[in-house]
Formats: C-alpha cells, structure tokens, sequence
C-alpha cells in the first residue's frame, strides 16, 4: 500500500505510516480518497474543503499538509488559503462549498444543501463535498489521537 501512496504523494508521509498499524483504515482510506480523486469537484475545491475541515478540526498536521497541497497542487494564492481555512472563498460558488464544508464540520451533518446547490453545484457534488468532509474528519482525528509529527512545512 505504501507504492500506492508514494505514486500519488511522491513520498510516504507520517500520517499514512500511522495508519499502517491498521490494513483495514489504511485500506479504507486509500479507497474513499482514490474515489474522490476520481470524482467531479475540482482539485483546487477539494484542497479549500480540506483546509477548512483541517482547520475547523484543529488538525495542524492535516492544515499543514493541505496547505502545502494547496498551494502547490491545487495552485491556490496564499489569500485563498487563508480565506479557506476560515470557511471562505473570494469566488462565490467556492465559498458556497467551503461554508457547507465548515457547517456540516460544525454540526456534524446538520447541514442544509440549498445555498451550495444554489451557487451550481449539483446534488452529485453536494455528496462528494460530505463524503470529503468525512475523508477529512478521519484524517484529522487519526492525527490528533496519534499526535502525528508533521513532516510538512509548518502552515
């Protein structure tokens, strides 16, 4: 399994090899994230949504490494980071996703869709933006209860 992060990631980070020490949240979690990739939001949306879970979370290694990710990846300017990290977005339709992300964080799922369908994202979105959400969440909470160390540039 640590090919398959390597050919994704380029490199093995802590977090992949914390969750090494189960087949099965290893195994699940390579299987939810290749799905997403494949899915139909935007990198640069999927980055906003896990800087703004990340930091709702407070999950340093997750903000860490999304930041990284964003900036690099996705190509987001240092103002959108930020703004995603605060539930935000200067382009409306982003912003719309990111504040759903951050409510459905806040609530845990008790979130209403109608403004983000509202801003032009379809229903299929809407589930890639929950199913996101919960690919982060475990991110998060793996990394808080292992206390991972960050081997990515501080954020």
């Amino acid at each position: 399994m640590f090919g398959q992060v390597r050919q994704r990631l380029g490199r093995v980070p802590n977090m992949t090899k914390v969750m090494a020490n189960s087949d099965a949240v290893l195994t699940g979690y390579l299987g939810l994230m290749g799905a997403l990739k494949d899915g139909t939001l935007p990198a640069p949306t999927s980055e906003r949504i896990a800087l703004t879970v990340g930091a709702s979370n407070d999950c340093g290694y997750c903000v860490a490494a999304h930041t990284f990710a964003g900036k690099r990846v996705a190509k987001l300017s240092d103002a959108e980071v930020e703004a995603a990290k605060q539930g935000s977005s200067a382009d409306p339709k982003e912003a719309a996703a990111v504040a759903f992300a951050r409510e459905l964080t806040e609530t845990r799922g008790k979130a209403d869709p109608a403004a983000v369908l509202a801003a032009g994202w379809s229903e299929e979105q809407v589930l890639e933006i929950v199913a996101l959400v919960a690919l982060q969440t475990l991110t998060n909470y793996v990394n808080k209860v292992a206390r991972t160390e960050n081997d990515w540039p501080a954020a």
